[in-house]
């Protein structure tokens, strides 16, 4: 955290305070426990899905709410699927491979080893 000169913590608003995001748009990442990999779509700075949602999470895993949540095209053994993952549970993917979603080629251009380039004519 930042805080500007001359001023204290207590000082500053704390909405803005916001904490840099470990990834980005492209990189390959893997769930930390889970058997799941995918390549990120878009970024939330903290949490923004249900309370529903949030609270489907068994409580001794859920996830804090202060953190970045990545969107990913996910992909396991058995099929390809969109995921909502906070960033504490997710660690870079080293394999180099890519991922193997079909949406991936409408989102990204290219893949270079570990991240892929998105495609200039998409935003989020």
């Amino acid at each position: 955290m930042n805080v500007q000169q001359g001023r204290s913590s207590e000082d500053l608003n704390p909405i803005a305070i916001v904490r840099e995001a470990k990834f980005a748009i492209g990189d390959v990442v893997k769930h930390r426990i889970f058997p799941f990999r995918g390549v990120i779509f878009d970024v939330d700075p903290t949490f923004n899905n249900t309370e529903e949602w949030w609270l489907s999470i068994p409580e001794h895993v859920r996830p804090r709410k202060d953190q970045p949540f990545y969107h990913l095209l996910a992909e396991n053994e058995e099929s390809a699927y969109v995921a909502y993952v906070s960033e504490q549970n997710l660690l870079a993917d080293e394999t180099g491979e890519p991922v193997g979603h079909p949406q991936a080629p409408e989102i990204f251009e290219a893949f270079e080893p570990g991240r892929y380039r998105l495609r200039p004519n998409v935003s989020n």
